[in-house]
């Protein structure tokens, strides 16, 4: 059968790094608070000329020289993001121009912080449908600049930043031996928008509008609906949290990501921990720790890696694959 095999992996973040401290001079919040709450020590903040396309583009290159490919290899490219550059075209579509790619087929997929999950999730079904023998999927944001700063609340939480992955169909034997992607679950239920959401679009108010969130009601879903997918890979593949070598997890709030392992019985030492250096990042979180964990080493060839989110709408999805 065929498989999604990772065969590169790439990261960019913007310039200015904002610390706790100069959330301070910003807001009425104190690093201790921000910590204590999140565990979040900074993020990263995009500046002029630094686009959710602009950051999309570097991750690509960054994954594409990893895996000793160029765009010419490609033919998909899907992008994650809510924050994108235009209503439209697709960011991935201005990804693709920046890479001087004219073939193929690019498109953005929004499910704000799973993104990245149901991207990776898509363009395996493309590859394993015959559609695509490589993909460049992409998670990409730039959310500081839909966030009210005035809202002290919320402008903690979030930065700006970019991940890529390559994708590459290869043939496996149809166990859970096999390298690639082994299984994904994806949910959404739409009753819980008011709890996270931006408060205008082009059909309702013509602006871009600002991001709104119930930190408290979003907190109470969460663990529970990560677990829920994440079990849900677990039982498709026959695999345990015992087989696990790395849970990498969508890096909005260190309580939730420590919730969500101890429920699960994952050890610590196996969850790849990122949101005190990017903050939340929304789609682009996961591919950031990726980049993180297997630039350093921990990722190896061959390690069982876990990927789950969650985000507004709400919408949740876990994967499990073999690196």
């Amino acid at each position: 059968m065929i498989r999604s095999v990772v065969r590169g992996f790439g990261a960019a973040l913007p310039k200015r790094v904002m610390t706790n401290r100069e959330m301070e001079d910003v807001v009425d919040t104190s690093d201790e608070w921000i910590v204590q709450r999140t565990g979040i020590r900074q993020r990263y903040i995009a500046g002029d000329g630094e686009t959710t396309s602009s950051l999309g583009e570097q991750a690509a290159r960054a994954a594409l020289d990893k895996a000793g490919l160029t765009s010419a290899d490609i033919d998909l490219i899907i992008c994650a993001t809510s924050t994108p550059d235009n209503t439209f075209p697709a960011t991935a579509v201005n990804i693709q121009n920046r890479l001087g790619m004219h073939h193929g087929f690019a498109f953005d997929v929004q499910a704000v912080c799973t993104g990245f999950v149901y991207a990776v999730t898509t363009a395996d079904a493309y590859i394993r449908g015959g559609l695509a023998k490589r993909a460049l999927v992409i998670g990409a944001e730039t959310f500081s600049r839909i966030l009210d700063w005035n809202d002290r609340t919320t402008c903690v939480l979030f930065g700006d930043g970019a991940g890529a992955i390559v994708l590459e169909a290869a043939e496996g034997e149809g166990t859970t031996a096999d390298r690639g992607i082994l299984t994904a679950h994806l949910r959404s239920d739409g009753s819980h928008k008011e709890k996270l959401f931006v408060d205008g679009g082009p059909s309702t108010t013509g602006t871009v509008g600002k991001l709104r969130m119930e930190g408290r009601e979003v907190f109470k879903y969460a663990v529970g609906m990560i677990t829920d997918v994440i079990q849900a890979a677990f039982d498709s593949t026959g695999t345990t949290a015992e087989d696990l070598d790395w849970l990498v997890p969508h890096q909005a709030n260190r309580r939730i990501i420590d919730g969500s392992a101890k429920k699960l019985h994952i050890a610590p030492e196996k969850v790849v921990i990122t949101v005190d250096l990017h903050g939340n990042t929304s789609a682009a979180s996961i591919p950031l720790a990726l980049a993180t964990a297997a630039g350093d080493g921990r990722i190896k060839k061959g390690d069982l890696v876990m990927l789950e989110a969650m985000g507004g709408g709400f919408t949740w999805g876990a994967m499990l694959l073999r690196w």
